[in-house]
């Protein structure tokens, strides 16, 4: 038997007043593709964490029931050999790897397993092949992008071909071909070798299509178990924040039943006469002066008096002893009080970009010039940890600012990803409404771990950081998020700035980089988000009856 059961499953960590999950029974059958969703600290990390033996037998605590895996009770089976059969890919890729290599570390787990050399290259380079990594099997570890080492660590959980396969976000730090492909790969293994998926997602919309059952998580529990279709459904009475944007759009105008991916909204929209076979109506550009009295353009590049430079880089190259180089004569200025986002492939020097602001690498030539400090949250938050306590890792202030009243006492490294990112930032930023201490906050893919509300939040604190005169840069794959916090978006590629203009204009009308509104609508009228869809839509149905 290769699927995976709770039965009757309690369990609280350490020091926790309450219970992670709460008398969970759940059936997983073998060649059965599952998205387990819900809001952040509703238990989907633990559940995954008990799938593959983490719970309890690394993080102890009160444990109760029975999980079985592949065959395997996990309460007789530790880690180690459960690893045989379930492949897993945590939220912190980082704390996976082990070996110095791309190559060692794919090799790494087949070696454990006893396979003969030959097996082991074969298969290497399979999954290498599968993941499109074999460009790096020769590179360091400690050179790769969080993208790049995500993937590698995923490598290294499939390369022995598990029967279950349990992910947390395993897209998160991934440009959106990439994600694409990751999600093509879990199908085609779900498909052809019947492997069992269990993946944990926020960004719902990448993965729905792919899923033949969603499981939702609330306090600890299943909240609702049944096909994508009518999760959505679901999520629109009981849990909109869960909602993909395509639904939340076709919601807000009254359609139904709400679609689980671009294709099907579009259908929709076109069966109610809002869109035609070249797109939507004719309609006002929300970026048109005449429309909902927004302005009509923001300048491509925004120039700035000297006082106002936050931050400014002047031909910028960074080259890696005997390997590529990562940025190429780069030039970029930051306004005091800027929104920008950071968008681009993974390896396309984005953190390295972020790191060189912050001072943490020396350009190979080319100048930084910051007048004021850097803060800067990476990709790992829990490298920003030094405390045993919630508490005594910042400002009271600063984890009331993000949401993390009544987890004072709480181990940092027991918290949900939501809430290890929004610590993080806390750690980061101190309390800089109150007494500014930095002029440039930095982002690398701070919504790992993080649902809707949490990015909303998230978006609202930042833009209250530019507010106070902070210029505030986040590198991020989520264009959902990059349109509710950024005014500004860049997108850069093999070290150099490509674009760079109002994230409504770059946001919107492409394949890749734009929202799931943009993608629906096809960038009609610059519409980014379900409200602006929503709009722009009532608006056209108007014009019509006029004209």
């Amino acid at each position: 038997m290769s699927g995976l059961c709770f039965d009757d499953v309690s369990y609280r960590y350490p020091g926790a007043q309450e219970p992670a999950l709460r008398g969970v029974s759940l059936a997983v059958a073998p060649g059965e593709f599952c998205v387990v969703a819900g809001a952040s600290a509703s238990g989907k990390s633990t559940l995954l964490r008990a799938a593959c033996g983490l719970v309890p037998h690394f993080h102890g605590g009160e444990f109760a029931g029975r999980v079985t895996v592949g065959g395997l009770d996990t309460r007789s089976h530790g880690p180690e050999r459960l690893g045989a059969v379930v492949g897993t890919l945590l939220q912190d890729p980082e704390t996976q790897v082990v070996m110095g290599s791309v190559r060692a570390e794919l090799a790494f787990p087949l070696q454990n397993r006893g396979q003969a050399p030959n097996a082991v290259a074969r298969g290497v380079e399979e999954v290498a092949l599968a993941l499109g990594i074999g460009s790096l099997l020769d590179r360091r570890i400690d050179e790769l992008s969080g993208g790049e080492l995500q993937r590698v660590a995923l490598g290294a959980a499939l390369g022995g071909r598990p029967t279950v396969v349990v992910l947390d976000e395993p897209t998160s730090q991934l440009d959106p071909v990439a994600g694409d492909e990751l999600l093509s790969l879990l199908r085609r293994l779900n498909e052809e070798w019947e492997t069992t998926v269990l993946l944990i997602e926020h960004r719902l919309e990448r993965c729905l299509a792919a899923a033949d059952r969603v499981v939702a998580m609330g306090d600890g529990t299943v909240v609702f178990d049944g096909l994508p279709a009518d999760f959505q459904s679901w999520a629109g009475r009981s849990a909109p924040a869960l909602q993909t944007p395509a639904a939340a759009l076709t919601e807000a105008l009254g359609l139904r039943p709400p679609p689980t991916g671009v294709k099907q909204a579009r259908a929709l929209l076109r069966a109610h006469h809002l869109l035609d076979a070249a797109g939507p109506k004719p309609t006002p550009s929300l970026a048109s002066p005449t429309a909902f009295g927004v302005r009509a353009r923001v300048r491509a590049r925004r120039r700035s008096p000297p006082s106002e430079v936050a931050l400014k880089m002047r031909g910028l190259w960074y080259e890696i002893a005997d390997g590529p180089a990562i940025l190429r004569g780069l030039d970029l200025e930051l306004a005091a009080g800027e929104r920008v986002a950071l968008l681009g492939r993974n390896g396309a020097g984005k953190s390295t970009l972020l790191r060189l602001a912050r001072g943490l690498v020396e350009p190979t030539r080319g100048r930084v010039q910051a007048p004021g400090h850097v803060a800067l949250l990476m990709q790992n938050p829990g490298d920003y940890f030094l405390h045993e306590r919630v508490a005594d890792e910042a400002p009271p202030g600063a984890l009331a600012r993000g949401g993390l009243d009544g987890l004072q006492d709480r181990h940092p490294r027991d918290l949900s990803g939501g809430q290890r990112q929004r610590l993080a930032l806390a750690i980061v930023t101190g309390d800089p409404l109150s007494s500014p201490a930095a002029t440039v906050v930095a982002l690398d893919e701070p919504t790992r771990g993080m649902d809707r509300s949490d990015k909303g939040l998230l978006a609202d604190h930042l833009r209250a950081l530019a507010g106070a005169g902070c210029a505030v840069i986040v590198a991020t794959h989520d264009p959902e998020f990059a349109a509710a916090f950024a005014a500004r978006a860049l997108i850069m590629a093999e070290g150099r700035l490509v674009a760079d203009g109002p994230v409504r204009e770059l946001l919107s009308g492409g394949w890749y980089f734009a929202t799931e509104t943009a993608r629906v609508l096809g960038g009609a009228g610059g519409a980014l988000t379900p409200e602006d869809g929503a709009q722009l839509l009532r608006a056209g149905r108007t014009v019509q009856a006029a004209s």
